[in-house]
């Protein structure tokens, strides 16, 4: 049977994987040659949104995918530059009579589709795109009158009750046209970025299945036992894989779904719930969700913001989250929480801020998930924590890891102190051990500072 294209291109972006990748599935099925391609970013140094954690789990992840696609006959083609600049030569260049790619969830990647769209009218050439990073997409989950949800739970129960679509296999071989130039695999050199040392997951798609394996037999059963001891191995490790699509959220989806876990399913809700808010509300990367809040007062950033970038502010919960995102490129959910509201409503620091510190050093870094994070730490966001709660970092160390021993781990100084110290300030002004900060600031006041500094924006507001 003849085959709609005689050679297709198929852009990888955030599905770094040959198993049930949607777009990819389609480009063969309908192309007699398939050239699978990537764009390398050509930003060096320092990046707002990215750095050398992330990058390096995105060279592990291409390599595998290079040699998958190798395995099965293909070569990935690799370009740097501009996204239509580099996909209208490469077309030229092949001959090439389509372009598919999946589609991305952020608002960025959507600009690029669209003119990518419009290039390929231009040209003369087919332009089919797919959802696949998400089971349900942002106009799927909506209220009786169309609108979308702003809160997490109502759009959870349409969200759990939809049918999710089964995933398929991976293809059998690739057939990709010689003679295409392509730059050699990255390295952090391409970015003139250096490691340091730091401790990483290993990137790939191998890597990422074997880690869903351990996560359906081991976790994701006991995984709302023990989701927020940050100690113990209870979350599935899987939100960078996710991320970088090196596993398909439909096959996760299922097989989590036979752990009979529906709070591991809550929390793919989760991520979806915040890639909704991201499409219908895209002003939130620059403004708070919750129109009430947009210009409140935030703190400039000083020596306090240093300390907490260091894992240095004397809170032994805060200083472990850090130093454990700052070694690994990883911080426990519970943690995130309890880190970021330290910086919104113990510093006062504008979440931004913060959420720019977790993007350049998390390597599951998701745009969607990571502001709707921070704004619902800050009291700001979508079903976000009402602006009075607030976390004590040493009630949650009581109720999270009491024994301290996460605290230890990333906390060598605080190795041989007792548990109890570890759950409430010094109470005369001294250090918990040698070496070790006192707190930078006292919990109890900063908490009335900010209760004040929000009721008064409000009552300004009306």
């Amino acid at each position: 049977m003849s085959k709609n294209y005689s050679r297709a291109i198929h852009w990888f972006r955030r599905d770094l994987r040959l198993t049930d990748n949607t777009a990819l599935e389609a480009s063969l099925q309908e192309s007699d040659q398939v050239i699978p391609f990537y764009l390398l970013s050509n930003w060096t140094k320092e990046h707002l949104w990215t750095g050398p954690k992330r990058q390096q789990f995105l060279c592990e992840c291409l390599e595998s995918l290079a040699k998958n696609i190798k395995h099965l006959g293909g070569s990935l083609i690799l370009r740097q530059g501009d996204a239509l600049e580099e996909l209208g030569k490469l077309a030229k260049e092949s001959n090439a009579d389509a372009i598919f790619l999946n589609q991305d969830v952020d608002p960025f990647g959507k600009e690029t589709e669209q003119a990518l769209s419009r290039l390929c009218d231009e040209l003369g050439i087919a332009f089919h795109s797919f959802k696949d990073a998400a089971l349900h997409g942002p106009d799927e989950v909506l209220k009786g009158d169309g609108s979308p949800y702003r809160v997490y739970t109502p759009y959870s129960k349409p969200w759990l009750a939809l049918e999710k679509a089964k995933p398929k296999g991976k293809p059998r071989s690739i057939a990709t046209p010689a003679g295409l130039a392509s730059e050699k695999l990255p390295s952090l050199d391409t970015w003139n970025l250096k490691l340091d040392g730091m401790e990483t997951l290993p990137g790939g798609e191998k890597a990422a299945r074997a880690r869903m394996k351990a996560a359906v037999s081991e976790r994701i059963e006991t995984y709302e036992k023990y989701r927020d001891v940050p100690s113990a191995p209870g979350t599935s490790r899987l939100s960078q894989d996710l991320r970088w699509g090196t596993i398909s959220v439909r096959e996760l989806f299922h097989r989590a779904k036979e752990c009979r876990s529906q709070q591991y399913l809550k929390e793919l809700a989760w991520r979806e719930f915040y890639f909704t808010i991201l499409h219908h509300f895209p002003e939130v990367l620059e403004l708070e969700f919750n129109k009430d809040w947009r210009g409140l007062p935030w703190d400039e950033p000083d020596e306090k913001f240093e300390a907490w970038k260091k894992g240095q502010t004397g809170f032994p919960i805060i200083d472990a989250g850090i130093r454990e995102l700052l070694a690994t490129g990883f911080m426990h959910n519970r943690v995130r929480m309890v880190v970021a509201m330290f910086l919104t409503k113990d510093l006062h620091i504008d979440w931004r801020l913060g959420e720019q510190f977790f993007m350049q050093h998390l390597v599951d870094g998701e745009i969607a998930a990571n502001n709707g994070g921070w704004q619902w730490s800050a009291g700001t966001g979508a079903d976000a924590a009402p602006y009075f709660r607030i976390q004590n970092p040493w009630s949650q160390t009581k109720s999270h890891d009491a024994k301290g021993l996460y605290i230890r781990k990333w906390v060598p100084e605080l190795a041989d102190v007792p548990e109890k110290a570890l759950l409430a300030p010094p109470e005369n002004g001294q250090p918990i051990a040698p070496g070790y900060v006192i707190p930078i600031v006292d919990h109890s006041h900063e908490r009335l500072l900010t209760l004040a500094r929000f009721k008064k924006h409000r009552e300004e507001q009306r």
